[in-house]
């Protein structure tokens, strides 16, 4: 069973930066999309950035010009570069990775924004 696996969550204060990284324990084959979302407490989960195999991108409204999603195709390894990331940016961010067929969620990591 292929996994996803997350790093690069943490703790970081109000105008820092992240950089997430995810990728899969095996091959994943047919893959139509990565991507990232987020859970906060008490919210449901939401797209952050969603990334097609042709480089196609698109942002929730709330990360446009601050978070930049990115793919190293080789490795089917996405990433998510962070930038001045407020406190309501906080939460579990899960990997996502959309096949023909199925997806696979990796399990969160924890980003916390202190202000």
């Amino acid at each position: 069973q292929v996994q996803l696996v997350e790093s690069g969550g943490g703790l970081v204060q109000a105008g820092g930066s992240l950089r997430l990284s995810c990728a899969p324990s095996g091959s994943i084959f047919r893959i139509n999309a990565m991507g990232w979302y987020r859970q906060a407490p008490g919210k449901q989960r939401e797209l952050v950035a969603r990334i097609t195999s042709g480089g196609s991108t698109n942002y929730a409204d709330s990360v446009k010009g601050r978070f930049t999603i990115s793919r190293d195709n080789a490795k089917d390894t996405v990433y998510l570069q962070m930038n001045s990331l407020k406190p309501e940016d906080a939460g579990v961010y899960y990997c996502n990775v959309e096949r023909v067929g199925m997806d696979y969620w990796g399990k969160g990591t924890l980003v916390t924004v202190s202000s």
